[in-house]
């Protein structure tokens, strides 16, 4: 096979640091929109991303070229520093050191996308720090802290 040919459904969760609710509405709809630019430049297709105060969630296609500690990395980083050269926040602005990543079959992304999509719903109902809780549980692993 001359090409190398994959299709990597990752539902991708990352917060800000100590959970603080720095997201506002009108921070996250900007953040989003930054986000998907940078995916797009990297072609790396994207179905969703969306999150509530304290963090957020994707739902993407890996690109071939990257592994997903790579991507995560890459936009965090580079997405705090531009809320940082902004005049977003009146606080310096990072995101927790680790991320959750999950693979997603075809037949469950359209109820991930939901899922994602109703994020601002969601916590009115459940904590970050619950949900993050849940997918531990839910996908068998466990956090050494």
């Amino acid at each position: 096979m001359s090409h190398s040919l994959t299709k990597l459904w990752i539902h991708a969760i990352f917060g800000v640091k100590n959970r603080k609710p720095l997201l506002n509405k009108e921070l996250r709809e900007k953040l989003i929109f930054h986000l998907l630019e940078k995916l797009e430049e990297i072609n790396c297709k994207t179905r969703i991303i969306n999150g509530a105060k304290d963090h957020l969630h994707l739902l993407l296609l890996l690109p071939n070229e990257l592994s997903i500690s790579q991507l995560m990395k890459n936009l965090k980083g580079e997405s705090s520093h531009w809320i940082n050269q902004t005049d977003f926040l009146d606080t310096k602005f990072s995101w927790q050191t680790g991320f959750g990543a999950f693979s997603i079959s075809e037949s469950n992304v359209k109820q991930v996308q939901q899922y994602i999509e109703n994020q601002e719903e969601h916590h009115k109902k459940i904590t970050f720090k619950e949900e993050y809780k849940r997918f531990m549980e839910l996908h068998q692993l466990s956090i050494n802290r």
